[in-house]
C-alpha cells in the first residue's frame, strides 16, 4: 500500500469516527496489533490495513439506530468506498468480509486469516484494563448504569440483570473474550491482560457490595 493510499483511507476513517469509546486511537491500536499478529502469517497486508482502518466506520449508524449492526453497515460502507477510490473488486470484497465478521456479538465468524487477525486485534482492545476503561466510557455515552440491585437491595453481580450495566457487560463479554481468539499470539497477549480485568471487577464489586450491605443494615436501625 502506498503512503498516499494509506492517507486517503485514514482521512475517510477520521471523518466517520464520533464514538469516544471507539475513537481514532482505538483504530490505531487495532491497526498496530493486526500488524503484530500478522508477522506469523502470509497475509494480504493491503486488505488487513484497510480492514483495520475501516472496521468501525459503521458505528455512527448503529448509535443512531441500535437495530443496525455496525459491522454489517461498516462492511458495505468500506466496500463502496474502496471501489470509489479505485480498488480491485476482489480486494474490496475481502475487506468487506473481514469487517462484517469482526463483531463479538455475531453469528458470522471470521473465515480468512485476515478476518481472524482483525477479530483478534479488535478483541484484544476489549481485554485487560483497556477493555474495562472502554466499556465504562461507552456505558457513560449511552447512559447505562454501573450495576443494578435486586428488590432487597443486594448488588447484582451482573449475571442475570435485565437492564444492561457495566457488571452485566463484564460477565457477558469481558470475562469471556479470552476464549474467543484465533491466533496463538493473541491468546498469549490476552492471558497477560486477564488478571488485571478480573482484579478490577472483583475489587469494584466488593466495594459497592460492602457499601450497600452495611448501609442497608444501618438504615434499618433508624427506619421503622
Amino acid at each position: 500500500m502506498t503512503k498516499e493510499m494509506y492517507m486517503e483511507i485514514e482521512k475517510y476513517m477520521l471523518s466517520c469516527m464520533n464514538d469516544g469509546a471507539h475513537d481514532r486511537q482505538h483504530i490505531y491500536r487495532v491497526l498496530y496489533t493486526v500488524l503484530d499478529l500478522a508477522v506469523d502469517y502470509a497475509v494480504d497486508k493491503d486488505v488487513l490495513v484497510a480492514a483495520a482502518m475501516l472496521h468501525d466506520i459503521g458505528r455512527d449508524a448503529q448509535f443512531k439506530d441500535p437495530e443496525r449492526d455496525h459491522a454489517v453497515v461498516g462492511a458495505d460502507m468500506a466496500y463502496d468506498y474502496l471501489l470509489e477510490i479505485g480498488w480491485d473488486g476482489n480486494k474490496a470484497s475481502h475487506v468487506r468480509d473481514c469487517i462484517a465478521a469482526h463483531r463479538y456479538r455475531s453469528s458470522n465468524p471470521p473465515v480468512s486469516i485476515e478476518a481472524k487477525i482483525l477479530f483478534d486485534a479488535d478483541k484484544l482492545d476489549a481485554a485487560g484494563t483497556m477493555g474495562i476503561a472502554r466499556t465504562l466510557m461507552y456505558n457513560g455515552i449511552v447512559s447505562r448504569q454501573l450495576y443494578s440491585v435486586d428488590e432487597n437491595g443486594n448488588v447484582s453481580m451482573g449475571t442475570m440483570d435485565n437492564e444492561p450495566s457495566f457488571f452485566y457487560e463484564y460477565n457477558w463479554k469481558l470475562k469471556n473474550v479470552y476464549d474467543k481468539f484465533f491466533t496463538n499470539k493473541a491468546k498469549m497477549i490476552a492471558e497477560e491482560r486477564r488478571k488485571a480485568s478480573i482484579d478490577f471487577y472483583e475489587s469494584m464489586f466488593d466495594e459497592v457490595d460492602k457499601v450497600h450491605k452495611k448501609g442497608i443494615s444501618l438504615l434499618m436501625k433508624i427506619v421503622f
